[in-house]
């Protein structure tokens, strides 16, 4: 008999992290109301919002910067290094800046450099940070996430996005919807079509956010060099690298850019390439793909549905290739150096 293999410490340490995401996220929501007013307030009046992180919360930045533009807000994500190195003019602007330890080597350069400044807010699971002690935050529950790879920290911060979009005016029932009852989809296809690619490339168009979360997950689990490319950027030339040793991992929501991203897997599928859609357009799945079906939803409705899922993916993934998925080599759970 084959002895059953152990599952990593890292990984318990992440299980145990995603058992109670949406409680967690849940309960950020209702507990931040008053903050996100004040946020969305300032946004209101500015009506220009830079959204300022590293990693996954640059990655969740990605992810909610549509859905403020659709306020009519002018919104830019940038990673925090960037804007330290080449710095956006911020007059007039709003900031919000996440840090789900709060402690970032960046986090703490760029306050040291800039000072203290009037309509900055924060994002962060510890409100006893440097961040949560130097401007005013919405804070996720829970405290400060322990495994390595973001899973729990993104459910919470979408979760607080969700507490600021509300309150601009956005309704959040769908949203809150997907947290209360986790939809269950099989990941199993998925996972074998995986099973002998060298890299995986991860592409959206409205959800490109979420594919680049995505494939931070996958690098930091895996060790591969997993990456992200925003559906016309992958279609601009980098198309030539596809074929049957690189997986394609695709979000599709029901939104005007799902024809985009079927036109992108039909693509795909003539390359060769094994292409996985996170698919909840109500549309029919494109043949020769395999299909991780939703029900039909957009924006963070579609984000809370599929995270869980890809982040199951992305776990069993990385424990089929590495020992030790989960615990963390040549990096540190909070970057305390650039």
């Amino acid at each position: 008999m084959t002895a059953e293999k152990k599952r990593p410490a890292g990984l318990v340490a992440i299980d145990r992290e995603m058992a109670r995401q949406h409680e967690d996220a849940l309960a950020s929501f209702e507990s931040n109301r008053v903050a996100a007013a004040e946020v969305a307030a300032s946004i209101r009046k500015n009506g220009r919002l830079v959204l300022l992180g590293m990693g996954a919360s640059h990655a969740v930045a990605r992810a909610v910067e549509p859905l403020y533009r659709a306020h009519g807000i002018d919104a830019i994500a940038l990673p925090l290094s960037e804007q330290l190195g080449q710095p956006l003019p911020l007059e007039g602007r709003t900031v919000l800046v996440t840090s789900q330890s709060g402690e970032s080597a960046e986090v703490l350069r760029w306050f040291a450099e800039t000072g203290n400044r009037a309509e900055t807010f924060g994002l962060t699971l510890e409100k006893g940070s440097f961040l949560g002690r130097r401007v005013p935050c919405l804070v996720g529950a829970g405290g400060t996430e322990l495994a390595f790879a973001a899973t729990r920290s993104l459910t919470v911060t979408f979760a607080l996005h969700l507490a600021i979009l509300a309150a601009l005016g956005d309704d959040p029932a769908a949203a809150l919807a997907a947290l209360k009852a986790p939809q269950m989809v099989e990941i199993d296809a998925a996972l074998a079509a995986l099973r002998t690619v060298a890299t995986i490339v991860t592409s959206g168009r409205k959800l490109q956010g979420v594919a680049e979360a995505l494939a931070l997950g996958f690098t930091e689990l895996s060790r591969l060099p997993c990456f992200s490319l925003e559906g016309g950027q992958l279609r601009h030339g980098p198309m030539e690298m596809l074929g049957p040793s690189i997986g394609v991992v695709l979000f599709r929501g029901n939104d005007p850019t799902a024809e985009l991203v079927t036109a992108m897997a039909v693509s795909v599928i003539e390359t060769g390439a094994p292409l996985i859609v996170f698919d909840a357009s109500g549309k029919p799945p494109v043949a020769g793909a395999v299909t991780l079906a939703f029900k039909p939803a957009t924006g963070l409705g579609a984000i809370f549905a599929m995270l869980p899922v890809a982040q199951r993916l992305m776990i069993a993934f990385a424990d089929s290739r590495v020992e030790n998925a989960g615990t963390p080599v040549r990096t540190t759970k909070i970057t305390r150096s650039e």
